[in-house]
């Protein structure tokens, strides 16, 4: 089938394509919503600046015309700006996480709906400084972990769901999401955890004693009548626990612990990492138990580790 037989007779506009691609990234590559309202975001953002440069909606064809300069001039509106569109200024890895995107756009229009715009290849990102993640110390997940029982404010039973759920993100290195994707018919839990990630991908994670113990205790206490395919963790009405609870309740907890801004759900992903790391573990385990599509996201942690063993030397050895 040559490529231009894919191509939708209802496809008439830059809108209509926009609307195939993320479609395309929903249902084929199966990307999470919060990826696709991040790339709906960027799309609109692109195809509105093209329109409003050139004075006139777009075309399919025209899709295939856009020159390298205007993809620069779109990345320079971006990292200033600008009020016409709404938008706030972005940083160099924003920028780069936005060129990524009209690319994939691109790709899509050439491979799906034959209209190529090979002269794109022109445009170079700008240099990112790669981020390394941000754990806390081991010291510090004990005490946040421990917390919770602390708190003068929380019911018993919500105390003891959120030592479970932050227990559950260090102990398997969950995501939040997997965290509270969790349902009822999955606890008790046994040695493992089936747990599905980013794109639908299934992995298995071991579960620790301390993280069995804690969702043990979790269930006892908690006060809702749940289904099997309910949702494991219930907000204090009784409905699911969503992520932005769990992020104000680490806000509030390390705000008692006098603990950094890093300390977030998700720096307790990075703790297990970087801790297991330290203990040995070899990185392709590590990147299995993460879930890592790529190695090179789970090397990352080396360089965490190599600037934890620089700072003991510096502060240890006699010579430094």
């Amino acid at each position: 089938m040559a490529r231009s037989e894919l191509k939708s007779p209802e496809l008439n506009n830059a809108s209509d394509a926009l609307r195939a691609w993320l479609d395309h990234l929903a249902h084929e590559r199966r990307l999470s919503p919060r990826t696709l309202e991040a790339y709906g975001h960027i799309g609109r953002l692109y195809v509105a600046f093209l329109e409003r440069h050139r004075g006139e909606a777009l075309s399919l064809a025209d899709l295939g015309t856009v020159a390298a300069a205007e993809v620069r001039a779109h990345m320079a509106e971006r990292r200033q700006g600008s009020k016409e569109a709404g938008d706030h200024p972005l940083a160099a890895r924003s920028l780069s996480q936005t060129l990524s995107a009209i690319r994939g756009f691109h790709a899509f229009l050439d491979r799906r709906l034959d209209t190529p715009a090979p002269q794109l290849a022109l445009v170079r990102g700008p240099k990112a400084k790669p981020s390394l993640p941000r754990p806390v110390t081991e010291d510090q997940a004990r005490g946040l972990l421990a917390e919770p029982d602390a708190d003068p404010d929380a019911e018993p039973w919500e105390a003891a769901r959120d030592r479970a759920v932050l227990t559950l993100l260090y102990g398997c290195g969950l995501r939040i999401s997997e965290g509270l994707s969790l349902t009822r018919a999955e606890a008790p839990f046994g040695e493992t955890l089936r747990i599905v990630g980013k794109g639908a991908k299934t992995r298995i994670v071991p579960v620790l004693p301390a993280v069995r113990q804690a969702v043990d205790a979790y269930l006892a206490l908690q006060p809702f009548p749940l289904q099997p395919a309910d949702a494991l963790f219930r907000a204090r009405r009784g409905g699911p626990l969503s992520p932005r609870h769990v992020q104000a309740s680490v806000q509030r907890l390390r705000g008692r612990l006098g603990l950094p801004e890093r300390t977030t759900p998700h720096a307790l992903r990075h703790s297990f990492a970087t801790h297991l790391l330290g203990a040995g573990a070899d990185l392709r385990s590590i990147q299995e138990l993460l879930g890592h599509a790529s190695l090179s996201t789970t090397q990352k942690y080396t360089g965490v580790d190599a600037d934890r063993l620089l700072n003991a030397y510096a502060a240890a050895h006699p010579r430094a």
